[in-house]
Order: structure tokens, then C-alpha cells, then sequence
């Protein structure tokens, strides 16, 4: 075994600098010297949800640059600039994997942190750390241009909206709506807009209308004002929601046009829904999460092609439970990215 400097959870508080153990180098393994990894709420939430001591390294949005190559890899070399997400294997044999849907292995994905080694059965832990090792078919060349730090973000945050924005053919003389301008939703809107479609932001208040038309939307809907909601009825042919919190649905169903679409991104957990909110309409409910090989291949082409990065706050990593205080509050604009330089 070889180790590594990160930071691991400490109870379900705070996070500490730890030895950190990473496996030798298998035949098709890279070893990547992690220089930013994005802070996404779902760290914030493996944290503060913890029910044991089970070992916890979050992060999973990350770039760097190739340190070694295991004896089998060819498509990486010592000092190739990569970018690694949330997903670092899978089975490669079921109908998902063979679909370029590796997000839906049938035998579940292998997690950057908090998952299972397919071959050991270690609990995986993630890119709060100086060094990560990394399937190769599982890390992707960074495309020149794209600067590595907000670039992090686009593994996650934005292969997460990229695939539902793909899948629901979203270009030119389309109208999506996006909910919430945070890590996710920002990045829903550059890439809406990059593909040709009319944005709008949903937000709690006009005070984000400046931020929204930075972006590249064309107008902000404030979600509070019930005449602004009702003159925006039918409007949109795609609802992004990226609103990370449980939240009545039927208001934003009310926006989609007539076979339209609200995909929900944000919150995961369970929710309740009124048959008639989509009956009326013909209107679809449907969700995505992260995204397959061939998929996060394209976005990361896409933005590099259209000079679409994060808008990031890049932090030392050793204020790393600064950072997750601050995202706690809403105190980011959008994403945190830890450079982890400090573990040197």
C-alpha cells in the first residue's frame, strides 16, 4: 500500500489532516496528483449524516495531473493533465455499462468516496487528499484551455445537468427554466445557453437577477410572487430544478408547457406529486444523476469548445471546514473548489 496526505471526517462536524492509505497501482490504474476538487453539498452531507465511524474522505469532482501509470495503460502519461467525477468503476458487463450509462451500472456504480472497491472490497475515499489512484477508463483528459479549478466542478455539478439537458434534446427555440443558482443551477444555465435555448432563472428573491443575466438569461422569475408565477404558466418546455432541498413541486410543474418536462437534479429524496399537475399538460417528471464515460467525454468537449468553466471560490484546502460552514449557509457564489497544493 502507499499513502497519501487528505483531510477525513472528524465525527460529523469537521474534517482533519490524516495519513490517508491508496492501493498500488493495478495494471489499468493512474495515480493523479489532485490539485482542485469542487465542495459539493453532497460531501456537506456525507459529513454532517454520518451514523458510525466509517472512514470518509469526500470529495469527487476533481482535476490534476497523471504521477504514474499502471503497466497496461496506454491512454495516459506522466504529466497529463485529467479530470476525475463521482463515478471511478463499474461492472462494464450489464445492459447500462453497454450502453455508455455507466452512471447505471445494474450492480451500482463504484463511488469516488464511500464506495466499494469492485476488486477488494475497501471502502473508497475521495479527492479531499493530495494523491488519488483511478481506474484509467474512469479519468478523462482535461481538454486545453479549460483552467483546472473550474473546471473541477463541470465532473459533477455539471455532467449532473448536462445529462438531463441532453437527453431532453434541449437547443435552439427551446425555453428551459432553471431553479436555483447555485452550483448546480449555474452551470445548467451556461450550458442551456451554449446549446442555443431561451433561459430562464427561478429564484426566491430579485436579487439574483444581475447574477442570472451574467450568466446569459434572458429574464428571472421570482418564485415568491404568486403574479409572476401565474402570468409564467405553461411557459417552459424544460424545468431544470437543482433546488437541493425538499419542496413542493406542483408551482414549478405549473411553469412546464404542454408535454414538457421538469427534471429534478437537486433534491433526491422522496416527494409527493399531484397526478393532476401532470395530467393537465401531459406533463413528465423525471430526474438525473451524474453521468456515463461517453457522456462526461462530450461535456467536457462542449466546454472547452464554448469556454465554460465553474464560477468558482478556489480556497486553500486547509479551510476546508470553513468552506463547508459557508456552503451550509448559502454563503458561495457558486461552487467552493479546495486547492489542495497546501497538502504538499
Amino acid at each position: 500500500m502507499r499513502s497519501t496526505t487528505g483531510w477525513r471526517a472528524h465525527g460529523q462536524d469537521s474534517l482533519s489532516a490524516a495519513t490517508i492509505p491508496r492501493r498500488d497501482l493495478r495494471p489499468d490504474d493512474i495515480a493523479v496528483r489532485v490539485d482542485f476538487c469542487g465542495v459539493c453539498h453532497t460531501d456537506l452531507h456525507s459529513l454532517r449524516g454520518r451514523s458510525g465511524d466509517e472512514p470518509l474522505v469526500p470529495g469527487h469532482e476533481f482535476t490534476g495531473v497523471v504521477s504514474e501509470v499502471g503497466a497496461d495503460v496506454t491512454g495516459f502519461r506522466v504529466g497529463d493533465a485529467v479530470a476525475v467525477g463521482n463515478i471511478v468503476d463499474s461492472c462494464g458487463t450489464c445492459s447500462m455499462c453497454l450502453a455508455d450509462q455507466e452512471n447505471f451500472c445494474r450492480e451500482f456504480p463504484t463511488l469516488t468516496y464511500g464506495g466499494t472497491d469492485r476488486h477488494d472490497g475497501s471502502t473508497t475515499l475521495g479527492g479531499f487528499s493530495r494523491e488519488y489512484v483511478v481506474r484509467d477508463r474512469f479519468a478523462h483528459p482535461l481538454p486545453a484551455g479549460l483552467d483546472p479549478a473550474g473546471a473541477a466542478p463541470l465532473m459533477c455539478a455539471g455532467i449532473t445537468v448536462w445529462e438531463p439537458l441532453r437527453a431532453l434534446g434541449v437547443g435552439p427555440g427551446m425555453r428551459v427554466a432553471v431553479s436555483g443558482l447555485g452550483g448546480l443551477g449555474h452551470l445548467a444555465v451556461k450550458l442551456a445557453v451554449a446549446l442555443g435555448a431561451e433561459v430562464t432563472v427561478i429564484s426566491r428573491s430579485a436579487d439574483r437577477a444581475a447574477d442570472a443575466a451574467e450568466l446569459g438569461a434572458v429574464d428571472l422569475l421570482v418564485s415568491t410572487d404568486a403574479d409572476q408565477m401565474a402570468a409564467a404558466r405553461d411557459r417552459f418546455d424544460v424545468l431544470i430544478d437543482t433546488i437541493p432541498v425538499a419542496h413542493d413541486l406542483g408551482p414549478y410543474l405549473k411553469l412546464v408547457a404542454m408535454d414538457g418536462t421538469l427534471s429534478q437534479v437537486g433534491f433526491l429524496g422522496p416527494v409527493t406529486v399531484e397526478a393532476l399537475d401532470l395530467l393537465v399538460g401531459r406533463k413528465k417528471l423525471s430526474s438525473a444523476g451524474s453521468g456515463g464515460r461517453a457522456s462526461t467525454a462530450a461535456m467536457l468537449e462542449f466546454c472547452a469548445a464554448h469556454g465554460i468553466t465553474a464560477d468558482v471560490e478556489v480556497l486553500p484546502s486547509g479551510q476546508v471546514n470553513e468552506a463547508l460552514d459557508r456552503l451550509a449557509r448559502g454563503d458561495v457564489r457558486h461552487r467552493f473548489v479546495l486547492d489542495l497544493a497546501d497538502l504538499s
